[in-house]
């Protein structure tokens, strides 16, 4: 708004018959904007997974398994810590029991929390499964998949000790987002046709 006011009083002055012989006058603001701020506490923006010596982190996961940030592709259910990740033999979160997580109580170091992903809402199956955590003495968050791969990333790059057991989720639902960002990483890998 301010700017139009600017452009019609020089558009004003162009005009004006005591400028018609000195046309030196530009139309055109010169107001310098600053790019960003540059102070103290100024906002930064560090993506995670890309910094290997933060550890290991869940860069997606699908119906199959996970996808790690070292290009480790881990199949069926695991166990993840900050710098190790196993095979987890559990199936579906139906096969959580106090034995199964028993390995993750003898750990040394101490883990401060498990996280658990599991592939069922259903609270019957939760309720299991946090007996399960409470009768093996752990100190349990448990989430679906999708939010305890998120959650893990952030405690482990935190530096905190925290491990996490991650089963596969059964059904993904996908939104306008993810299928645009598939959409265009086909078509960018489509393009690339003249390098074959």
């Amino acid at each position: 708004m301010v700017l139009n006011k600017l452009r019609l009083v020089s558009l004003a002055v162009w005009r004006s018959p005591v400028n018609l012989k000195a046309r030196k006058f530009s139309c055109t603001s010169y107001v310098r904007h600053k790019a960003a701020y540059e102070g103290d506490g100024k906002t930064t923006v560090r993506v995670i997974n890309m910094e290997q010596d933060l550890g290991l982190m869940i860069d997606s996961y699908g119906t199959f398994g996970f996808r790690l940030n070292n290009g480790l592709t881990v199949l069926g259910p695991m166990a993840i810590f900050p710098r190790t990740v196993l095979s987890w033999q559990v199936h579906n979160a139906d096969e959580i029991t106090a034995e199964s997580l028993t390995f993750f109580r003898i750990l040394v170091p101490k883990i401060d929390l498990v996280i658990l992903g599991l592939d069922s809402k259903e609270r019957q199956t939760l309720n299991s499964v946090f007996r399960a955590s409470r009768e093996a003495k752990l100190n349990v968050e448990i989430l679906p998949t999708e939010h305890a791969c998120s959650t893990f990333n952030f405690l482990n790059a935190e530096g905190r000790s925290v491990g996490a057991a991650m089963i596969p989720p059964k059904h993904i639902e996908l939104n306008e987002d993810d299928m645009l960002v598939s959409k265009l990483h086909y078509g960018k890998l489509y393009e690339r046709s003249d390098l074959l």
